[in-house]
């Protein structure tokens, strides 16, 4: 089977798939949709198509619907040099440099239903942000036409517009159209996304995210604080701006946790819920064994660590309430009650204590919904935080958001116990949320990843001289662009986050661990055990990031598969480097859906290289033989490990004897064994 892979990576649309799954009959040959036959099935049905709707139109949208289903024009890039340090090789964290809509569109296989939460701040259309749409695409009018379904005439209004580096409500809606399209596909069903703007496009884009989102998975319009402003003059017709907005929308399901008033009072969770550890021993005027004698009773605490009221020869240790004013005191429950609800009874630090579980039934002032107004993370803050990471330069950034109102909004969404959490920023300027990520993780523990988009964007040396002599000069960069500030800043930032937050943890938890074992006390060892995961939990925090950026399909990549015959040399594949073949297999993997951070595996085909994982090999060099293809089969034979179910290969560097060779080979193979192993040659 051929596959021209390389010119038609697409985004992921999950509607699509709804469709074949429920309306194959209204699939071509080719997997093109009819929808008139569609409308057809429909109306058998007795579905009505209505003629008038809500809907937001503008000139362009047409080619921004293209643009969303449009194949990408770049491969995707490592940055092997970078992602082979040692504090980055493991990790789990991305950077990616190239325009977000290609990012994206790469991204659509591997990470699709993947992503929890979505954080943008996009250019807010203002004089300021210098917001002007300009798009690489060519396409003629007849071609626009065409694809896009609408008449020559529209076609050309529109590629005149998209030409003329326009500003206005329609280029911006064009822009971030295809943006929220593809990412709504890369969301959990539980996930949600939060967008920052101001006045100047709130309106378009509140109805855009109704159109891709849904109405009904709208959250809230929660207006920032900002700042003070800007001070009043006589010559003022406007109120003053002291704020702008973040838009929230869920994916689907509801997402968002009410936060229980003072967590530290309910500091544990277990599957039960959230719960607080409270003596077991009775406090108070009739806590005392005279005033209640049969909650006076021993209590057995057996090897395994359980407890009982039942007398056991191999009990370790006699529990007996403490003496209150010289008398015995009591428990707060008799002996049957504790035997009935034993598993909310823990011995912990040496003392027996109960479980004492929030329950939001008996108490829903305990319960506190999130206010719909941010007046707490103003923009100085966001620059207080950058201009400390890269003392003494001031103003290297202009507005960074706030660490903390990131953090904030990631806090806002529910998670479960080890759930995989990744974040995705695909305009990250200065870095926030990368920086908001590891901060958290260190505070908590937790296991967050973030994914930053940002694409390099020149720094004007006349507007930005601080950013630019910076890059130029302390970086080294000739041509300075916003990516490395973005770079720079995740490197400083995880710096400062193992210094301040991560090494001052483990230096008082280490500390604590000393205290205890010198007390040579054996009750001590279950919370020395736990001091010590936390400790470990720790020093594996993942404060590295992995680099790729997007980089055009070659020159004279240009032919359709099907039309491919070796002997017309369309594509000169000689010219080919070992830099590009693997540029080629990282994008092909991520198409395939590995994840970007996950590494292929290098098998040796008796000489050859090859390379594996999820049950897919890819073959991409010159050079194979048939011994290699000999040995591949005889490992497939060996290796219960190894169970390919598709062998890819890269047709340009396989001539047309070795590829039906192949094919043959394992084809018999596989009929012979009873097995599916599926043969695809892309170019």
């Amino acid at each position: 089977m051929e596959q021209n892979v390389t010119k038609n990576i697409t985004a992921k649309d999950e509607i699509l798939e709804v469709l074949q799954k429920y309306f194959p009959q209204c699939f071509d040959k080719n997997n093109n949709f009819n929808f008139e036959k569609f409308k057809k099935e429909l109306q058998l049905q007795d579905v009505i198509f209505s003629k008038e709707s809500y809907t937001l139109d503008w000139l362009g949208k047409s080619y921004a619907r293209l643009l969303a289903t449009d194949p990408a024009t770049t491969l995707l890039k490592e940055d092997k040099e970078w992602n082979s340090k040692k504090e980055n090789r493991e990790s789990q964290n991305l950077l990616i440099r190239g325009d977000n809509l290609e990012v994206l569109k790469h991204l659509s296989n591997a990470y699709y239903n993947k992503i929890k939460i979505i954080y943008i701040d996009p250019p807010y259309n203002t004089e300021n942000d210098n917001f002007i749409y300009q798009d690489d695409r060519k396409f003629t009018v007849d071609e626009l036409a065409k694809l896009a379904g609408i008449d020559e005439e529209k076609a050309k209004r529109i590629l005149d517009f998209v030409n003329s580096k326009s500003n206005s409500h329609s280029a911006w809606l064009t822009f971030m159209y295809p943006r929220l399209y593809i990412a709504r596909r890369l969301l959990k069903d539980d996930g949600a996304i939060f967008v920052s703007i101001d006045e100047n496009e709130l309106a378009q884009l509140r109805i855009l995210m109704d159109e891709i989102f849904g109405e009904e998975n709208f959250v809230a319009l929660v207006p920032r604080k900002t700042g003070a402003g800007a001070a009043a003059t006589r010559s003022d017709s406007e109120l003053r701006k002291l704020n702008d907005y973040v838009l929230i929308y869920k994916k689907n399901k509801l997402v968002f946790k009410k936060k229980i008033v003072g967590e530290k009072t309910y500091p544990y969770v277990d599957e039960k819920g959230r719960y607080n550890l409270v003596p077991f021993q009775a406090s108070g005027s009739d806590a005392t064994r005279s005033a209640r004698p049969n909650m006076y009773y021993p209590i057995y605490l057996l090897p395994d660590g359980t407890l009982t009221t039942k007398e056991n020869k191999n009990a370790i240790k006699t529990i007996l309430p403490n003496k209150v004013n010289g008398e015995d005191g009591r428990w707060l429950w008799s002996a049957k009650k504790f035997e009935e609800d034993i598993e909310l009874i823990c011995y912990e630090n040496g003392k027996l204590q109960k479980k004492d579980y929030f329950d939001p039934s008996k108490d829903n002032k305990k319960y506190q919904v999130e206010k719909a107004w941010f007046d707490q993370f103003p923009n100085p803050s966001g620059t207080k935080r950058l201009n400390d990471l890269f003392e003494p330069l001031k103003g290297l950034f202009n507005n960074p958001k706030p660490v903390e109102l990131i953090k904030f909004l990631i806090n806002l969404i529910k998670t479960t116990e080890n759930e995989e959490i990744i974040i995705l920023d695909y305009f990250a300027g200065s870095g926030t949320t990368g920086d908001a990520v590891m901060q958290l993780n260190a505070e908590d523990g937790g296991n967050r990843k973030y994914i930053l988009v940002q694409i390099p964007e020149p720094i004007d040396p006349d507007k930005k001289k601080v950013a630019y002599d910076f890059v130029k000069n302390e970086l080294g960069v000739e041509k300075p662009t916003i990516f490395e500030i973005t770079k720079e800043r995740l490197v400083r930032a995880a710096r400062k986050i193992k210094e301040e937050i991560i090494e001052n943890k483990m230096a008082k938890i280490e500390a604590e661990i000393k205290k205890l074992e010198a007390q040579l006390d054996e009750d001590n060892k279950e919370e020395i055990n736990r001091l010590r995961k936390e400790l470990d939990a720790l020093k594996s925090q993942d404060l590295g990031f992995k680099i790729f950026e997007t980089t055009p399909i070659w020159e004279d990549y240009e032919f359709k598969a099907e039309d491919f015959e070796p002997q017309l040399n369309m594509f000169d594949e000689g010219k080919l480097t070992e830099e590009d073949i693997q540029m080629l297999l990282t994008t092909w993997k991520t198409y395939d859906g590995v994840l970007l951070t996950q590494d292929l595996n290098e098998i040796d085909l008796d000489g050859y290289t090859g390379y594996y994982f999820d049950n897919k090999i890819y073959l991409m060099f010159r050079g194979f033989e048939i011994k290699h293809l000999k040995k591949l089969l005889e490992k497939i034979d060996a290796d219960k490990d190894f169970n390919p179910s598709t062998i890819i290969v890269f047709g340009y560097n396989f001539d047309s004897k070795t590829l039906r060779e192949i094919s043959e080979n394992v084809s018999s193979y596989t009929n012979k064994k009873g097995i599916d192993i599926e043969f695809i040659i892309r170019y």
